[in-house]
């Protein structure tokens, strides 16, 4: 019987929720600043404007002021909403909304969409009805015949279709399942998701870029993807410039923090032939090197000057209320790189439960049914494989196409690893290698092996719940230390501390016997 692999939890986001409660008594949930998700409460105030006043065309747009109440204590006004309704032609909402959904997939930036372009766009609605007549709607599209589809042909068989049988059963722009009956809620979930903002707003349409947001559906729920800037399109490997997560507390793309001169080594070390060569010819030696000096400079007394300057370059993104000790404690950079979490910041998910297993960092992640999606999806070295990866002292027939998840840590993550399954330690084998960087612009290189050259430690857990399961902590560049603090012959329980790894990024790696787990809320 499969067990479950939860992933909302050990858990990095399970921060406790405020709530208000709005004037027809539902509930509006809070996220940690303090914001509340407009998209949940505009329909209800949409249908209570309509009701209350009668739409208004564009120039009767009227605004309505609406108070905010705390359901404890009762009836506490919190807070004031102001919200606007209008009501446009259809012909120009269908052509507004067809400019934003055709630039999804307009590849090269023509303003219109040839038939592979069409089909993809098609694949994005996530209807498979329509995905098995590509060519029947292309046609039906394009009225002229000239083998494309304008922006007014795509309106119009949207706005046909809707009439008809609705081609979208997913958004293209956050992955999201529409469902069929609830056309009010669908239209303001499409309306927000594709919103181009005032120019004002640091997010677009909850995207950091115009194009990222164009490109968005590519990106679905995947904790990891890569943007480019240099080309049209989604791209990895040397058109690769930007990181890019999905951030599930606030449901939301953020890109990552690099600076750029890095990015550009990286391309150049990682992402080419040359770079290749590089690699051959001593980089890898030099890498080991810089690690090594650079982790002896982060144990000196005088690396602590460096703390406040790197809370400073990841700013919203270290919690200081969750750390154990406050800033002052800590004596040199790495104690604050290692620092640890005050106690219940990170519940764990069904701790009772031993056969639901839970995410062993905080990290951005990735989650794969088999090894071979893992392949085919992200990670693109030349020779990786389980055998690889474990090393030759221990045995990968159990592991071979099994569930694999790679939980990837960030320099500004809280940097100790748990266990995600409670057992007892049967075996652990430290392997030595290279200190690749495990960033993705590496892991998606064809050129390099991160995660079967890197120096890593094996740990195998046996357990009653999920047969056995192999835990690989992957050193990086930057990271010359990985320490374990517990050893072979330990018992060991689900959430509880494993080990850290000193200053730099890494990764922790999982894989589960096949059929032993299945990956949920992902």
């Amino acid at each position: 019987m499969q067990k479950l692999l939860n992933l909302n939890h050990y858990s990095p986001f399970s921060p406790l929720k405020k709530t208000l409660d709005f004037e027809d008594h539902k509930v509006w949930s809070f996220d940690p600043q303090g914001r509340f998700d407009l998209l949940t409460m505009l329909c209800p105030l949409v249908c209570n404007l309509e009701h209350d006043r009668g739409a208004k065309k564009d120039s009767d747009s009227d605004i309505e002021e609406l108070e905010l109440l705390d359901p404890s204590p009762p009836n506490a006004v919190v807070g004031k909403i102001s919200v606007s309704c209008s009501v446009e032609d259809p012909i120009e909402t269908e052509k507004r909304f067809a400019k934003r959904i055709l630039s999804i997939v307009d590849y090269n930036e023509d303003g219109e969409l040839s038939f592979p372009e069409f089909s993809d766009l098609i694949d994005a609605f996530g209807n498979q009805v329509a995905a098995s007549k590509k060519e029947e709607l292309f046609k039906a599209a394009d009225k002229n015949g000239d083998g494309v589809v304008t922006l007014d042909e795509l309106a119009a068989l949207l706005a046909a279709q809707q009439e008809k049988e609705p081609l979208m059963n997913r958004c293209p722009v956050c992955g999201e399942t529409l469902e069929v009956s609830d056309k009010l809620n669908n239209m303001i979930h499409l309306t927000l998701c594709f919103d181009e903002g005032t120019g004002n707003q640091v997010m677009t349409g909850g995207f950091l870029t115009d194009k990222q947001a164009a490109y968005g559906w590519m990106f679905k729920l995947s904790e990891w993807a890569h943007f480019s800037s240099y080309d049209v399109g989604l791209n990895s490997g040397s058109s690769a410039s930007h990181i890019v997560v999905y951030d599930r507390q606030k449901k939301r793309l953020v890109e990552e923090i690099i600076d750029g001169k890095i990015v550009l080594s990286m391309r150049a070390i990682y992402q080419s032939k040359v770079g290749l060569t590089l690699m051959d010819k001593g980089v890898k030696e030099l890498l080991y090197s810089i690690s090594e000096k650079q982790g002896k400079r982060m144990d000196s007394v005088e690396s602590a000057k460096d703390i406040p300057s790197f809370i400073e370059s990841f700013k919203d993104q270290i919690n200081m209320n969750e750390v154990k000790h406050p800033l002052e404690y800590f004596k040199t950079f790495n104690e604050f790189f290692i620092r640890e979490l005050k106690p219940g910041v990170r519940p764990i998910a069904h701790v009772e439960c031993d056969d639901v297993a839970v995410c062993a960092a905080d990290c951005r992640l990735m989650a794969f049914k088999s090894i071979d999606d893992s392949l085919r999806l992200w990670i693109k070295g030349r020779k990786f494989s389980v055998q690889g990866l474990l090393g030759q002292d221990i045995s990968a027939s159990a592991f071979m196409d099994g569930t694999l998840v790679i939980f990837r840590l960030a320099p500004q993550d809280y940097h100790r690893f748990h266990f995600p399954v409670s057992g007892f330690i049967e075996q652990i084998v430290d392997i030595p290698g290279c200190l690749y960087t495990v960033n993705p612009i590496a892991v998606n290189s064809k050129y390099c092996n991160v995660f079967t050259e890197n120096k890593r430690s094996v740990a195998i857990i046996s357990t009653s719940d999920f047969g056995k399961v192999a835990f690989v902590a992957i050193g990086a560049t930057m990271v010359g230390s990985i320490t374990f603090k517990k050893g072979k012959g330990d018992n060991v329980k689900k959430g509880e501390e494993f080990g850290y790894f000193s200053f730099g990024g890494s990764t922790v790696i999982c894989v589960f016997e096949k059929g032993d787990a299945e990956v949920i809320d992902f």
